[in-house]
Formats: C-alpha cells, structure tokens, sequence
C-alpha cells in the first residue's frame, strides 16, 4: 500500500476508508462493518468518519470494525463547528471517544468553518486534548487559502496535521492555490490533504465516455480511474466510502494502477485544471 507521511513523521495508507452514509440505517450494519474489515484486511487502515455521520452512528460502526484491532488502524474523526468551543469542544471529544470505544482519537477535524467560536479558541482548545494524549493530532476540514492562512498564524496553528476537502475530476479547485500552499515542503505551512468523495458525488462522474475509454485500456473500472487519479498527488490520502466488499475489493486494487501520460493529458482535455482562483467547494 502507498504510504503519506504526516508532519510527525507517522506514515498513512494513501489510500483509506470513508463512512459518510454509514450508521443511518440498523439493517446495513453488518454489511458496513464487513466492508470496513475488509478494507482493513487490505491494507486500507486510515479510517475516515464523524460525529455529523449518522449523528454518531458512524461512528459506532467504526468500532465494530476496529475491535480486537485498534492498534493497527488509523482513525480520522470530525467535530461539528457549533461543538468547537473551549466548553464543547472537549465534551464532543468525549462522545466520539466513547462511540469509538477508544482512548484516542489519531486526527481530529473541525468539520467545517462558521464564525463562531473564533478559530484561536478551537485551536487552543485542539492543543489541550492533544496534550492530555485524548487526541494525537489535530487538523481541519473544508479549509480555503485564506482561513489557512489564518489557521496559520495562530500560535499552535502550524500544528494543524490536516485539511481534508472535497477533491476529484470533476472539482479540482484546490490545484490552483491551496494544494501547492500546504503541500510544499519548502513551505513553512505544510500539512497533508485528504480528498473526499475522490470518485465524484452520485454516478455523474463514474458515466463519463472519457473516463470509461481510459478504464478499457487498464482493464478497471471507471472508479479505479478515479481514484488512481487522485492517487497520483504524492501528499493527498483518498477516503472512498465502500459499504460492500465488491466495492472495497475494487477500490483497494486502484493502487495498483499507473496512469500514461497519455491517459492524464486525456483526462485533463475533459476535466480541464482551474486557470484561477476558484471557491472551495463542499459537500
């Protein structure tokens, strides 16, 4: 499995799991739990969720999956931004924490920006958790340029391990500006990024002809296109949501999969790079 390296050093599979959808309906359970354990078995160890996910039932299936074997997974969670308070950001750590059946949390996310709390209090608030070992790192999600820039210069801001924020063919906004700002290890701002949703939102993405013709030359998939993709950034982790185990099977193979450079100018002709700065978007 491709690995990313975190700022600490600690190496992740570039490859992951989503669980966005997960925890909504008992009657899946057993099947999201297989297909987590699954991906696990695979190599695909970082395990992406949130409080927001099934309103903590996401959550809770991520430690059906994880037990008897937390030590060997990697387990990436989000905190509402009305949650991001001195007062409630520790309390919503103690609830993920307890739905995870786990001591710590290995990232912790704010999931998305609002103007209160003030950004200075959730990172401060972010430093005490890690502090006390509740959680080992902390980062972001949904972040532009500008708020981590802002981010940035905040005392303790530059601890931020991670941005993760919406990321594949058909949304390449963050090629433009903020991919190069925090992936630059030149930079003094350097974190890594996370892409969501890396095989598009619904199926509009996995129709495309153009994707379809480059999948036939690799004998795959559409998605496996896709994901290889976004594979090929160096400091980028995708996080696929598979709640069956034919769909995890194939996504765990897209690391396999070396794109031409005939198949990326192809793809680049269909889904063109951003030529100036655009609005980050979010799902």
């Amino acid at each position: 499995m491709k690995t990313v390296s975190l700022p600490d050093g600690e190496r992740v599979p570039a490859l992951g799991q989503g669980t966005w959808r997960m925890g909504e309906n008992k009657s899946a359970h057993a099947d999201e739990v297989a297909a987590l354990r699954l991906g696990i078995d695979l190599g695909m160890t970082l395990i992406d969720t949130a409080e927001m996910y099934g309103e903590g039932g996401a959550e809770e299936v991520v430690a059906d999956a994880i037990e008897g074997q937390r030590d060997c997974v990697f387990i990436v969670t989000k905190v509402y931004p009305h949650h991001a308070s001195r007062t409630e950001l520790p309390k919503a750590c103690e609830r993920s924490l307890k739905r995870l059946r786990t001591d710590t949390i290995d990232l912790y996310l704010l999931h998305w920006r609002e103007k209160t709390p003030a950004l200075e209090e959730t990172v401060q608030t972010f430093e005490k958790l890690r502090s006390t070992g509740k959680v080992k790192r902390w980062g972001v999600s949904n972040f532009a340029v500008d708020d981590m820039q802002e981010l940035f210069s905040i005392d303790g801001g530059r601890n931020c391990a991670a941005n993760q924020v919406l990321y594949n063919l058909e949304n390449r906004e963050i090629e433009f500006d903020l991919l190069p700002l925090i992936t630059d290890h030149r930079s003094a701002f350097t974190c890594f990024v996370m892409a969501y949703s890396p095989v598009g939102h619904g199926r509009g993405l996995l129709e495309n002809a153009t994707l379809k013709k480059i999948a036939k030359r690799h004998d795959a998939t559409a998605a496996q296109i896709a994901l290889a993709w976004v594979l090929r950034q160096p400091d980028v982790i995708a996080i696929p949501k598979a709640s069956n185990e034919k769909h995890v099977r194939d996504n765990a193979r897209s690391v396999d999969l070396n794109l031409t450079k005939e198949d990326l100018a192809d793809l680049d002709q269909e889904f063109p790079p951003p030529k100036s700065k655009e609005r980050l978007p979010m799902l």
